[in-house]
């Protein structure tokens, strides 16, 4: 198995949803990352700058959040997989991200993995 940081339930919020009522305020969502850094963590030198420094991805994440209006959760979850992935030295991440917004459920979520092209 790679060497993986993870990120579980960072809170976010979002313009999201397909009816325009939905997205005229911010709705709650958590993303949950797993991370697989390009350097094994064998390698790092104890050294920031040679892993992922994963406050600056919650960082981007939040921002990326909150950047226009999106209908679909699965929209979101794919923009947060390909700009991780060209922002940071990543070899893959995998997205979970979480809506609460159905009665009678605890949330919807998707899921995706996405790797780096060679």
């Amino acid at each position: 198995m790679a060497d993986r940081i993870r990120i579980d339930s960072l809170e976010l919020a979002s313009y999201i949803g397909v009816p325009a009522d939905e997205r005229r305020t911010t709705q709650r969502l958590t993303v949950s990352l797993v991370l697989e850094p390009v350097r094994d963590f064998s390698a790092l030198e104890d050294r920031i700058e040679n892993t992922v420094d994963y406050f600056s991805v919650c960082q981007f994440v939040k921002a990326l959040s909150l950047a226009g209006p999106r209908h679909l959760l699965e929209t979101l979850a794919q923009d947060i997989a390909e700009r991780l992935l060209v922002s940071y030295p990543l070899r893959a991440v995998e997205v979970e991200l979480r809506k609460y917004i159905l009665p009678d459920t605890e949330y919807v979520a998707v899921q995706l993995r996405r790797e780096r092209a060679l």
